[in-house]
């Protein structure tokens, strides 16, 4: 994938891409990352994770890995969702990932409508992940990671289904939440998790009344 619009300002300089994963999802963190790809060691491929199988995902992110330039990741937890609101925390988690870079960028592409409040000299691409390779890469890197992760607390807080659904308000998950309540890792501030905490709240007072 080569870009589609190639902007002069970021002609001889190190072009970084943000993207961020878990926006949607009723539980676990929101998870960025930012890859600077290395042009001497291109990488097939690369487009947006959501189009990707999860075999392809995985084949990818272990070739992003070996031939980046450099990449790293960012996140903002649970309580940080509930407290800033999604979008506000979906910033803070990709303005983490690029200055957690080793190598810093000379520009920033950043998937969505909106850049975080930094110094970085950036524009958003709607649809990045789409158009842009270097986001393409942070898309693959962020979903491979948060899926892993999910797959993981699927084991500490069994029955919700987290490792199916990663999270995301299918049937499947909404029954579970129905029917076992909200548990550490749901987001309080999403509607469906608030009324399943208003339930739980009515039901305890009732047992206790």
């Amino acid at each position: 994938m080569q870009l589609s619009f190639p902007y002069p300002e970021t002609e001889h300089k190190l072009v970084a891409g943000v993207d961020e994963v878990g926006r949607g999802p009723l539980a676990g963190d929101v998870v960025a990352a930012a890859v600077i790809l290395d042009p001497e060691r291109p990488i097939t491929g690369l487009r947006d994770s959501k189009k990707l199988s999860e075999r392809q995902r995985e084949r990818l992110y272990d070739s992003i890995a070996e031939r980046a330039l450099c990449y790293a990741l960012g996140r903002a937890s649970v309580e940080e969702i509930d407290s800033l609101n999604i979008l506000q925390a979906s910033l803070l988690a990709m303005s983490r990932a690029a200055t957690a870079l080793s190598v810093q960028p000379g520009f920033v592409y950043v998937d969505g409508l909106h850049c975080p409040r930094w110094a970085y000299a950036s524009t958003a691409v709607v649809k990045g992940d789409s158009r842009v390779d270097c986001i393409a890469a942070a898309s693959i890197l962020a979903k491979v990671t948060r899926d892993r992760e999910m797959d993981t607390l699927e084991a500490q807080y069994p029955g919700y289904g987290f490792a199916q659904h990663k999270g995301y308000p299918t049937a499947v998950h909404l029954e579970a939440l129905g029917r076992l309540g909200p548990c550490a890792i749901h987001r309080r501030s999403y509607g469906p998790v608030k009324r399943a905490v208003q339930v739980q709240t009515r039901e305890t007072a009732r047992d206790h009344g």
